[in-house]
């Protein structure tokens, strides 16, 4: 545990930060996996693609996700849900 004040709040907002993070990134994982299972099933996946590149860009804005990152992950989505049909 830490001694010096700065570091104690250092330590509250990082906890802080990683809960938002893990808030973020769970959302995050849900959107792509449903589009992932739409895919599987042969079902219509544009509404579903749409919302899960939202929340991609949601958390590049958020700093969650690196926007390169974020590109990549909405490029290979697509090209899954476009492949499908």
């Amino acid at each position: 545990m830490a001694n010096i004040k700065s570091q104690i709040k250092r330590n509250r907002q990082n906890e802080n930060q990683r809960m938002r993070n893990k808030s973020v990134n769970s959302n995050l994982k849900t959107s792509v996996k449903k589009v992932e299972v739409a895919v599987a099933a042969g079902e219509p996946t544009d509404e579903l693609l749409r919302a899960a590149q939202a929340k991609i860009d949601t958390a590049v804005s958020k700093g969650v996700l690196h926007k390169r990152t974020a590109a990549r992950k909405k490029s290979r989505l697509a090209k899954r849900a476009s492949a499908s049909g």
